[in-house]
């Protein structure tokens, strides 16, 4: 598919925090306006629009891609969506540990027993925790918790949160960073241990540095725009 060019001059906030190229409203996929939730977000993704040179190239647009999933995806269809996080949370990453070696054991206790104790305390979520891989039924009650936590989130705080949470593979990691429980580059370390521990082993080569460096720079432009979002 050709890029688009750059048809517009001009990018503006409206007063309804929508954005207009050239004085004219900006439209999801789906036709809707663009209307975002915070002024921030609105300047953070007219700054996106800006930021286009000669074509537009929908890769550099993040914030403009998670606002129109907020708008035509999670608002029509949120109780599926949030079906899929629960079943997500269901087997999160944070609940099956390493059973050997011993150093990997630690590192996961380390990283992910705060997770763990976090939700149990503050969601009042009993996630359970088991060694192997071998699945685990989660408690209706830790289910339940969560689901009642993600109804605290606006359409657009889901839309980030589903991303970070597909990222990190945890859907506990995201919900502390939806509540502002844990920063950003503690929760990338806490959803990589496995990866980190295998690098120190075994070494990366540059393709799958690469990957990851991407990776990295679209989970903090996702945790940016979960800030940006809260009213």
């Amino acid at each position: 598919m050709t890029p688009a060019k750059r048809f517009y001059k001009s990018v503006t906030v409206t007063d309804d925090l929508g954005i207009a190229l050239d004085g004219r409203a900006v439209k999801t996929p789906l036709k809707s306006k663009l209307q975002l939730p915070t002024r921030a977000l609105a300047e953070a993704v007219a700054a996106e629009w800006e930021a286009q040179a000669g074509t537009i190239d929908p890769a550099t647009m993040l914030f403009t891609r998670l606002a129109n999933t907020a708008i035509d995806r999670v608002g029509p269809d949120r109780a599926r969506i949030v079906s899929e996080i629960l079943e997500y949370a269901g087997s999160d990453l944070v609940c099956y540990r390493a059973e050997t070696p011993e150093a990997l054991v630690e590192r996961h206790a380390t990283a992910w027993n705060p997770v763990i104790d976090w939700a149990r305390t503050v969601l009042d979520a009993p996630f359970v925790v088991t060694a192997g891989v071998i699945h685990v039924d989660q408690p209706p009650a830790a289910l339940k918790a969560h689901e009642a936590a993600l109804a605290s989130l606006s359409h657009f705080e889901l839309s980030a949160y589903y991303s970070i949470m597909t990222m990190t593979g945890s859907a506990l990691i995201a919900m502390m960073l939806a509540r502002n429980a844990i920063i950003p580059e503690a929760a990338w370390i806490a959803a990589h241990v496995d990866e980190d521990y295998q690098i120190e082993q075994w070494g990366q080569d540059e393709e799958a540095q690469a990957r990851r460096t991407a990776r990295y720079r679209e989970f903090m432009a996702c945790c940016r725009f979960l800030e940006l979002s809260r009213v």
